[in-house]
């Protein structure tokens, strides 16, 4: 429904098709995800231990999940991303794809630097996206979560390039 955005902002994310093969590293966090026996959202969102999260901000990231059951999506995500030609989500984001061919409004990427899975992932959108021409995309310093390693050089950015749009 592109009739319905002015302008999109991505940051460390792709549009997989399956045509191409996963990072090793995204296999490892899918193998992880589903062998893991305690999933811990505060560890994984301090990058397993090695981020700059407090104990009181990784049990915040812990607070929406009281017990196992309440993981049950946050496990499942990893599966549903399409890793192989056949897996049915493909086609959503072969469509997606199409329309993105074609999407002219604009597009600000805000890709960080030290992610293993989308690193050089905003490479696709600049090639494909018309959209994304003359914007002041910016490389954030960071992993995944990149909202707590570089967020206020991400937020400034997006809101600078909103301003800088109306």
């Amino acid at each position: 429904m592109p009739e319905r955005f002015a302008g999109v902002s991505l940051s460390n994310t792709g549009l997989p098709t399956g045509d191409q093969p996963m990072p090793g590293a995204f296999e490892k966090w899918r193998d992880y995800s589903q062998q893991v026996p305690e999933f811990d959202a505060g560890l994984i969102c301090n990058n397993f231990g090695r981020g700059p999260l407090t104990e009181n901000e990784e049990n915040a990231y812990r607070a929406p999940f009281p017990d196992d059951s309440y993981l049950a999506g946050a496990r499942r995500f990893p599966m549903i991303v399409p890793a192989s030609p056949d897996d049915p989500a493909c086609e959503a984001n072969r469509a997606a794809w199409q329309v993105l061919k074609t999407w002219d409004k604009p597009m600000l990427l805000c890709f960080s630097d030290s992610d293993p899975v989308t690193r050089g992932g905003d490479q696709a959108f600049l090639k494909l996206v018309p959209g994304t021409r003359n914007q002041p995309h910016i490389t954030l310093q960071g992993g995944h979560f990149i909202q707590e390693e570089d967020g206020e050089r991400w937020a400034g950015s997006v809101v600078d390039w909103m301003s800088n749009r109306s």
